[in-house]
């Protein structure tokens, strides 16, 4: 007779346990979540290309259509109001500068900021100074501006002996320089200001006070600040 536990043979009966199924991950939820997040990045950025090419292809029929150009302009005339060495070497001036503004465009307006500035200059000596007159320039006009400039400055020995060497000689350079902020104006439509900068070599034959006074020569160049 055997006693509990024991059996017979050498191996032990099976023992059965319960084990618990594995558990797998919901790949099908996951990949449906993965495959909408693609699609709204792809719908964001199709919208965000769609939106830039509007933009460029709006400015461009803009830009055909009004065809934009810069004012041009050309120092005409200066002439000599008041042109007086005082014997403490100053110097006291008044000119009458005449400057045509030409607006080429078709259908571009120009308005003529009130911050602007003109200088004339001897050596890098300022002799007067003044500003343009604030107006609005209509589609292909031409525009005479007078342009009234005064000044006292310091004319130290240096610069009068300078001075009286080009007199003698009919060949007195000055260099006339203007700064012009613009507003670009489409239809009823103001748009950003720029500014334009120029710069122009003279030589004169004399500057005698309510004489004609002769351009030898004239060197223009421009510049365009956005």
């Amino acid at each position: 007779m055997l006693e509990n536990n024991q059996y017979y043979g050498n191996a032990p009966p099976p023992v059965y346990q319960h084990r618990n199924p594995p558990r797998y991950a919901n790949h099908h939820r996951k990949s449906v979540c993965g495959g909408s997040c693609c699609r709204c990045i792809c719908c964001c950025c199709c919208f965000l290309f769609l939106l830039i090419f509007i933009q460029v292809a709006v400015s461009v029929a803009l830009y055909l259509y009004y065809d934009p150009k810069i004012p041009t302009y050309k120092v005409e005339n200066l002439a000599v109001k008041a042109f007086n060495i005082m014997p403490d070497f100053s110097l006291n001036t008044e000119f009458l500068l005449s400057v045509t503004a030409q607006n080429p465009n078709k259908r571009v307006g120009f308005i003529y900021g009130e911050r602007s500035w003109v200088v004339v200059t001897y050596s890098d000596a300022v002799l007067c100074s003044g500003k343009i007159p604030n107006f609005y320039q209509g589609f292909e006009n031409t525009t005479l501006m007078q342009i009234g400039l005064t000044g006292k400055s310091d004319f130290g020995s240096g610069l009068q002996q300078a001075f009286t060497d080009n007199k003698n000689n009919h060949k007195i350079p000055l260099l006339v320089r203007l700064k012009v902020p613009i507003i670009v104006v489409l239809g009823q439509i103001h748009l950003r200001e720029f500014k334009v900068f120029v710069n122009c070599s003279l030589v004169l034959d004399n500057v005698s006070p309510n004489k004609d006074v002769g351009i030898i020569s004239k060197n223009t160049t421009f510049n365009v600040e956005f």
